[in-house]
């Protein structure tokens, strides 16, 4: 008699075992500190103009979509479609606050790519079979 191993029980990763009020309370909350950082006065954001502008726009909708796509069980292509309104609603805003603040496209370039390198990186991650 041959015995077959049965396959072990899939688990869901843990930020998908949340309940979906706390996600999206974790989601809510990471888009208020990035809209915060974003629309705050140039003086009192800390570490302007430490790095490269577009470097850190690419950054923060990477990790935005990313902590969306973790915390996501279904539509994930909607975070992307989020992410990048709120980069635009970002952008408009900016050019029209004037607190030393500026909105322009490359910014709104420079989320979509932060954005493309979240998805690139769950695509791997999902081949890699890391996260379902």
């Amino acid at each position: 008699m041959v015995s077959e191993r049965l396959p072990r029980p899939v688990r869901m990763p843990l930020p998908q075992r949340l309940p979906r009020p706390l996600r999206l309370a974790l989601y809510a909350g990471a888009s208020g500190v990035l809209l915060y950082l974003t629309l705050a006065p140039s003086k009192e954001v800390p570490g302007v103009g430490l790095v490269w502008d577009k470097a850190e726009h690419a950054l923060s909708w990477a990790v935005l979509t990313g902590a969306g796509l973790l915390l996501s069980t279904k539509r994930r292509w909607a975070i992307g479609v989020f992410a990048f309104g709120f980069g635009a609603m970002v952008e408009v805003l900016q050019a029209n606050m004037g607190l030393g603040r500026d909105g322009n496209w490359p910014d709104l370039a420079a989320d979509s790519v932060g954005i493309a390198a979240a998805y690139l990186a769950w695509a791997l991650m999902r081949r890699l079979d890391w996260v379902r």
